[in-house]
């Protein structure tokens, strides 16, 4: 089964889905992509209470930069009110999966897959990503629900490839894997070299968490930039940003990754690096649902300030 949508030309209206077609290369397939821009995400039950977001009420604030929504869906979940008052309203949003691993194929079961489709009817999400990493261990149950980062191999990077090219063709939507966060990497490849193989092995866009990217330099003692040089920034069409907490434990200093109001300096530095040299970026994602509104605004403000014109 395959969502069925028209498809438009370059100058692809804000939100407007549009089908992946398989048989053209992610160079052509881009081009139909909207400009989102600046967007917050969600999960289920995020904003539920008195010190997280008003959603409402930061689109009337800050209506430049909150322009779509990034629903972190898990089937077993399903979508909150505020994700369905949402696209209700014919707002643009994007589908995070939160329960797939991509390199598992058992994991495409049909119950499973029967219920994503019904959620992009009802999302209508201008494309899908997520954490290309693993979301459970074992069988998918509640019980075994994680997040960890796949293994850093030209193996692995193969078997994710794979993933995202059925993802894609399954649902008619482009599919960007994400770089999972992590405080231990095992493999032979730098993940920003794993994630470069994955996109040219699956021709398709990649989804560029740079709160992630962060944590993974300071993990393995990189600079914060290493990398980056290398990278293919043209298969960058989302970015994350997201605030993390530094820690020390006995010793060991590490990067919590709490999606906070504060984004530490090595993402902002990553940012400023990134964002604007990404040719074809479409969306920019400040992470932050479980904040306050009022401690939110100047993240957004600085981000709107990063972003360059084609990509507002």
């Amino acid at each position: 089964m395959r969502l069925r949508a028209a498809s438009a030309p370059s100058g692809t209206a804000e939100g407007e889905v549009t089908a992946a077609d398989p048989s053209e290369r992610f160079d052509r397939r881009v081009r139909r992509l909207p400009h989102l821009g600046l967007g917050v995400s969600t999960e289920y039950g995020a904003h539920r209470s008195a010190d997280t977001l008003d959603l409402a009420r930061l689109v009337a604030e800050h209506p430049a930069c909150v322009r779509f929504l990034e629903c972190g869906v898990e089937v077993a979940k399903g979508l909150d009110e505020d994700m369905r008052r949402w696209a209700g309203a014919g707002r643009p949003t994007t589908y995070h999966f939160l329960d797939l691993n991509l390199d598992e194929p058992e994991d495409f079961d049909p119950a499973w897959m029967a219920a994503v489709m019904e959620f992009l009817e009802v999302l209508r999400p201008a494309w899908i990503c997520g954490d290309a990493g693993l979301w459970h261990f074992g069988p998918r149950d509640r019980g075994h629900m994680l997040l960890l980062p796949p293994i850093l191999s030209d193996a692995s990077a193969t078997a994710l490839a794979a993933g995202i090219v059925r993802l894609r063709e399954a649902t008619g939507r482009e599919v960007l894997p994400e770089n999972p966060p992590g405080q231990v990497f095992l493999g032979d490849l730098h993940i920003l070299d794993f994630f470069a193989r994955v996109a040219e092995r699956a021709d398709t866009g990649v989804l560029l968490d740079l709160a992630h990217l962060a944590i993974y330099q300071r993990a393995m003692g990189f600079e914060v930039t290493d990398g980056l040089d290398g990278f293919p920034l043209e298969r960058v069409v989302e970015v994350h940003v997201a605030g993390g907490r530094e820690r020390v434990h006995e010793g060991l200093a590490w990067i919590e990754d709490e999606h906070g109001p504060e984004p530490i300096a090595d993402t902002w530095t990553l940012a400023e690096r990134v964002i604007p040299r990404a040719p074809e970026l479409r969306a920019v994602v400040f992470e932050c649902e479980r904040n306050t509104n009022g401690a939110v605004g100047a993240g957004f403000a600085r981000l709107a300030g990063l972003m360059p014109a084609g990509a507002r």
